[in-house]
């Protein structure tokens, strides 16, 4: 029965909700405070794990070292792959990044809750990653005190963890073209996340700002409370805006768009839904063209991004693949476009 659930219970077999969706994945470690949230649903009973105290503990501690090490590799790749700066500033960047995700993801709560977002879903999971990635670029680049860049780095990795009550398909949903009833579910991921945190003496008050403000924007268009201006943080602003961009180009809720067209969007709203000053650093941070995508030349030539040229942002160094015939070249065919004038990105190929 679910009113038995204790804290730390391990679920024996997936949940689904009566649409067929599964609700909460076998090996989901259980909360006492999901009680409530399941007897809404109409779920009163679960099946919970025996437990297991030869293996449990070690496959635990097995788990943790993956999700562990997966995250700090991604927050490097994502910084490293997107980031726009002189070589030095960059490394230097990598590595405060890395020392901080390292130091925040040993914290068991914190651990435990970005391990309960994988279970639920891998897309959720990455996305929150590379939200945490960006933010932690665009707060290390304002120069903000550690304090308020750590509660930015925890607050992005765990700024959707309400989507962990939504019943919703979140696989192939488009939010805007969804059922309206779907469509208030999903916004309510906000409420469901700060009501998840907010009596959690580990969450700091800006961190819970963070999951429960995310989606507010400066002109008060915005939701659940529609927010607007000096109501709403820096840190709360930062990761708006980053997680904007990450679900653009990786449509996460929304169609796909190219990198630069993201960094248009945002450009456009710069002063209106988005802090203006955060848009021109975010401009001047993140790659318009970012390494390891495919672009195409004015020349006919597709040809991959190797490298970024600072101070030139539409001038990368790129890997030529094929000509405008599909005749591919050499392995080292490299042109730095600060070099061959004559030679320019027209498009990106991004998916």
């Amino acid at each position: 029965m679910v009113e038995f659930i204790k804290d730390g219970d391990i679920l024996a077999k997936d949940l689904f909700t009566s649409s067929g969706v599964v609700l909460m994945s076998e090996g989901t470690k259980l909360k006492r405070e999901y009680m409530g949230r399941l007897l809404e649903l109409g779920i009163d009973q679960v099946v919970i794990k025996e437990e297991d105290t030869t293996n449990e503990g070690i496959l635990g501690s097995i788990i943790e070292e993956e999700v562990k090490a997966q995250c700090e590799t991604m927050v490097r790749s994502t910084i490293q792959k997107y980031a726009y700066a002189a070589e030095d500033q960059l490394k230097e960047i990598v590595k405060v990044a890395d020392d901080l995700i390292t130091e925040i993801l040993n914290e068991p709560e914190i651990m435990y809750n970005v391990s309960c977002v994988r279970e639920k879903s891998n897309q959720l999971y990455l996305h929150s990653i590379n939200v945490a990635a960006i933010s932690t670029l665009i707060a290390l680049r304002a120069k903000l005190p550690k304090r308020k860049v750590r509660d930015i780095t925890i607050g992005a990795l765990l700024h959707d963890i309400g989507f962990m009550t939504v019943t919703a398909d979140l696989s192939e949903l488009n939010l805007e073209a969804c059922d309206e009833k779907v469509r208030k579910e999903v916004m309510h991921h906000v409420i469901y996340g700060y009501t998840d945190v907010e009596k959690k003496e580990w969450v700091s008050k800006t961190v819970k700002d963070i999951i429960l403000h995310h989606h507010e924007r400066l002109d008060g268009t915005g939701y659940p409370f529609h927010k607007k201006g000096e109501q709403l943080k820096t840190e709360v602003r930062i990761v708006s805006l980053c997680d904007q961009f990450d679900s653009m180009i990786y449509g996460n809720m929304m169609p796909r768009s190219k990198v630069k067209d993201a960094m248009e969007y945002l450009l456009s709203q710069a002063g209106v839904k988005f802090d203006f000053s955060l848009v021109q650093l975010f401009m001047e941070s993140v790659a318009a063209y970012p390494i390891g995508i495919t672009v195409l030349t004015n020349e006919g030539d597709t040809a991959v991004v190797v490298r970024q040229n600072y101070k030139f942002p539409t001038r990368p160094v790129i890997r030529l693949v094929k000509n405008a015939e599909g005749i591919s070249y050499g392995e080292n065919e490299e042109r730095d476009l600060t070099k061959a004038l004559t030679l320019f990105i027209v498009d990106s190929v991004e998916y």
